[in-house]
C-alpha cells in the first residue's frame, strides 16, 4: 500500500466507543475461553462462535488448502493487496466493515437478469456467472452467505478456470445448502483455491460477513506487525 492511501482503523466487532469496546472485548474473551487461539484458522472458528452464539459451531468449520490457515493467510493478503470483496447478496455486502481496508466491496445480485430470464436459473446463480464472465472473481475474496445456487455456480466457474484468492461460503437452508458447500470444497481442493466453509444446514449472511471481517482483522494485525502471514 502506498503512503498516500488511507483507511479508517479496523474496529473489532464494529465497536468504536469505550463502552462498546468493553462489551466487544468481554464477549471475545468469553469466546476465547471456549475456542483455542493457536492458529489463524482458530480465529475463524472463534468468529463463527461469536457470530452464531453457539460454542459448538467451531466444530462445524472446514478449511481447504495446504493447511487449515492457508485460506486466512490468502484472504488477509488479498485485503492488503486491496483486492475486491464480492458477496452474493446485499445483506452480506452490508455486513462487511468499511474500516481497516481499501478493498472495493460489491454484490453479485442485480447482475445476470437476462441470463436468469433466458435459462430459468436463479438470479443469484446467473449473477455469479455474469460477474465471472467479466473476470471479477479472479484474485478476489468471494463471499457467499445466503444462496446455495450461487455457491454451485461459483464451483462451476472454478472448474472452468476462475481463481479467487479465497472463498468464504456459508449458504444456509434445507435445500442444497450443505450439498453446495460440499461441492465447493471438493472443487476448490482439486484446483487449489483455499476455502472457509461449514458443514450442516446452518450458516447465513451474518456468519459470512463476520468471517470475511475476520480476514480484514487479520490483515490489520499483519499490517501492524502483530501476526505473520
Amino acid at each position: 500500500m502506498t503512503t498516500d492511501e488511507t483507511f479508517e482503523e479496523y474496529a473489532d466487532l464494529g465497536a468504536t466507543t469505550s463502552e462498546a469496546m468493553d462489551i466487544a472485548e468481554t464477549s471475545m474473551d468469553r469466546v476465547h475461553d471456549l475456542v483455542p487461539q493457536e492458529t489463524l484458522a482458530d480465529r475463524m472458528r472463534a468468529k463463527s462462535v461469536h457470530a452464531t452464539g453457539d460454542p459448538e459451531f467451531q466444530h462445524l468449520m472446514r478449511f481447504t488448502g495446504t493447511d487449515e490457515s492457508e485460506p486466512v493467510r490468502n484472504g488477509a493478503r488479498a485485503v492488503l493487496d486491496e483486492r475486491p470483496i464480492v458477496t452474493d447478496i446485499t445483506m452480506v455486502k452490508e455486513g462487511i466493515t468499511g474500516r481497516g481496508h481499501n478493498c472495493p466491496v460489491r454484490k453479485a445480485i442485480g447482475n445476470g437478469a437476462e441470463l436468469a430470464a433466458e435459462t430459468g436459473m436463479t438470479r443469484t446463480a446467473a449473477s455469479v456467472l455474469e460477474l465471472d464472465s467479466d473476470g471479477v472473481y479472479d484474485d478476489a475474496i468471494a463471499t457467499i452467505g445466503n444462496a446455495p445456487t450461487a455457491a454451485l455456480a461459483l464451483a462451476d466457474c472454478i472448474e472452468q478456470g476462475t481463481r479467487p484468492a479465497v472463498v468464504v461460503a456459508t449458504p444456509v437452508g434445507f435445500v442444497k445448502a450443505a450439498e453446495s458447500r460440499k461441492r465447493l470444497r471438493a472443487v476448490c481442493a482439486e484446483h487449489g483455491v483455499p476455502t472457509v466453509t461449514n458443514v450442516g444446514r446452518r450458516g447465513g449472511s451474518g456468519l459470512a460477513a463476520g468471517l470475511t471481517n475476520e480476514l480484514i482483522h487479520v490483515a490489520s494485525d499483519a499490517r501492524d506487525g502483530e501476526v505473520e502471514l
